[in-house]
């Protein structure tokens, strides 16, 4: 049985790549995850059409959001996003502060992301932390996420 096995990405995915990229993932990876929920589907040799064309819309895509993501890095590069959580007597949270949670609150602002773009830690705890969101391939903003009791 093969270890590894090609796949082409219809969607991009943290830490594989962008849509329209052929990567080598684990056979397991790519059977359990990947394929059933719609991020890739395995390579052939006739997919080939399909990678020039998806790679065609990607590249014409990427020029009119450029613009868009740099804006929209202008207006979220170093701000705070503040979020109110319950707190234990020993200052920890009831819970855990996540990506979604970051998302929602960074669009209360009228800055708008994807969950999946936002990478930041699990917060555990009250205090600033530093997350980043993927604007574009090329283009990322960080920002301040403040987390105060509740």
């Amino acid at each position: 049985m093969a270890k590894n096995t090609k796949v082409i990405l219809l969607d991009s995915v943290n830490g594989l790549g962008q849509s329209g990229d052929v990567v080598e993932v684990s056979a397991g990876y790519a059977r359990n995850f990947l394929i059933p929920q719609g991020y890739a589907f395995t390579w052939t040799k006739r997919a080939a059409a399909q990678i020039e064309q998806l790679q065609r819309a990607r590249r014409a895509q990427a020029l009119a959001s450029r613009e868009d993501a740099v804006a929209a890095k202008e207006a979220i590069e170093g701000t705070t996003v503040e979020i109110t959580a319950k707190v234990s007597e020993s200052g920890k949270l009831f819970g855990a502060i996540s990506a979604p949670e970051v998302a929602k609150a960074l669009s209360a602002k009228g800055n708008a992301v994807s969950a999946k773009a936002i990478t930041v830690d699990n917060i555990k705890t009250t205090g600033d932390f530093t997350a980043t969101v993927q604007l574009h391939p090329e283009i990322s903003a960080q920002f301040t996420v403040k987390v105060v009791a509740e």
